[in-house]
């Protein structure tokens, strides 16, 4: 066997995984082949649990023999971790497909929905001026989590208009008191 015709044989086997050769002389007439067959893009850990293929041989019968003996196997363990690739693959496919899936993700199309409307309603009675009818209509924070911030501050904005502050009145009632002591002397 020449060099070239073993590439050529290799290529020939059709293989879809990496195959690994480890050649070590075992004894003086005796030379031990050991194959590993991977592939990085199975996601399925049981691929790791594939033997590599050892072969022990004189070099004049791994010469002869070598293509004939290990084409089956490796094209065997090559075939399986392809399955499971694929196999992985469908799941994924089933899964993201299933009508399971297809539900939750119209339950959550139907919060997002629901959502907009309450955040649209309490705008439109903002612009109303009916604050304390704006501040109940808002979405709850503990069903809408993701929209914490955005409901809070539409909270304290509507705050604003309908609680007043303790400071802004008192502020107010002795600016009104300094207008009233002004009036009354002359």
């Amino acid at each position: 066997m020449e060099t070239a015709n073993f590439f050529r044989q290799i290529a020939q086997m059709d293989i879809n995984s990496k195959i690994t050769l480890s050649i070590t002389k075992a004894t003086e007439n005796r030379i031990l082949v050991s194959i590993l067959i991977e592939n990085d893009s199975c996601g399925d850990k049981a691929k790791n649990i594939i033997p590599p293929l050892n072969l022990k041989g004189s070099p004049e019968e791994l010469d002869n023999g070598f293509f004939e003996y290990i084409k089956k196997p490796v094209q065997t363990a090559d075939g399986l971790i392809s399955n499971m690739q694929n196999f992985l693959k469908g799941l994924e496919t089933a899964q993201a497909n299933s009508a399971m899936e297809k539900q939750k993700a119209d339950k959550e199309k139907a919060k997002d929905r629901k959502y907009s409307d309450a955040i649209q309603k309490a705008d439109a009675l903002a612009k109303g001026g009916k604050y304390k009818e704006a501040w109940s209509a808002l979405p709850k924070v503990g069903d809408y989590p993701q929209h914490t911030k955005e409901i809070r501050m539409k909270q304290d904005n509507y705050e604003k208009h309908f609680v007043p502050d303790l400071w802004s009145v008192s502020k107010e009632k002795s600016e009104q008191g300094q207008v009233d002591q002004h009036e009354c002397n002359p």
